[in-house]
């Protein structure tokens, strides 16, 4: 079961959960340089829609410093994961909210050396699990470029069921790129 705690600003708190190997905390601008050398790597950056490569300095801390006035607006919750056994920031993780349709985009990303240890599966489940239980949402969904099966993985572990393929949808380094879409809807027990 999913365990939340608090934390405390000055502002509206931003949650944290807790899973079974994992922390999922607000990001903290002290956060910056190990965000930009995780997402900065060419890899992570060429499977995401929205990391761009190099990951400048300086674009970390000014995404992060975005995160409190989304969360208060209710547009968006981002959370680090974190490993609770040695506090190693390793990846992000959060939900991009649209409140007139009462549901939200998941979106993730975990540094290359954390591959193939199910943490995304377990960030993400905690996230659904909180966006349906805590955030009263409809329907998250989510997407991943068709080269990158794994994302895939990590949507279909959770439940998440495929919507549709989308041909050459976005452009990503000046080469089209397909997209392939996924979806979990709340139910009373919050899973499909």
């Amino acid at each position: 079961m999913l365990r939340m705690q608090r934390y405390v600003s000055m502002k509206k708190e931003r949650p944290g959960l807790k899973t079974k190997r994992l922390l999922l905390r607000p990001f903290l601008l002290s956060d910056a340089d190990r965000v930009r050398r995780l997402a900065g790597n060419r890899i992570i950056a060429d499977r995401m829609l929205n990391i761009p490569h190099p990951y400048r300095k300086g674009m970390a801390r000014k995404w992060i410093s975005t995160h409190q006035a989304k969360f208060e607006a209710g547009e968006a919750v981002h959370f680090a994961i974190v490993l609770e056994s040695s506090g190693n920031l390793i990846g992000a993780i959060g939900l991009n909210i649209n409140k007139d349709y009462n549901r939200a985009e998941l979106g993730y990303w975990i540094g290359e050396k954390y591959w193939g240890r199910g943490y995304a599966s377990e960030a993400a489940a905690a996230v659904v699990e909180y966006g349906f239980f805590q955030l009263n949402l409809h329907k998250i969904t989510s997407s991943h470029f068709a080269s990158n099966p794994a994302s895939g993985k990590v949507m279909r572990n959770i439940g998440m069921k495929e919507e549709g393929f989308r041909k050459e949808h976005i452009i990503k380094k000046g080469k089209y790129e397909d997209l392939v879409d996924y979806a979990i809807f709340a139910t009373k027990k919050g899973k499909q």
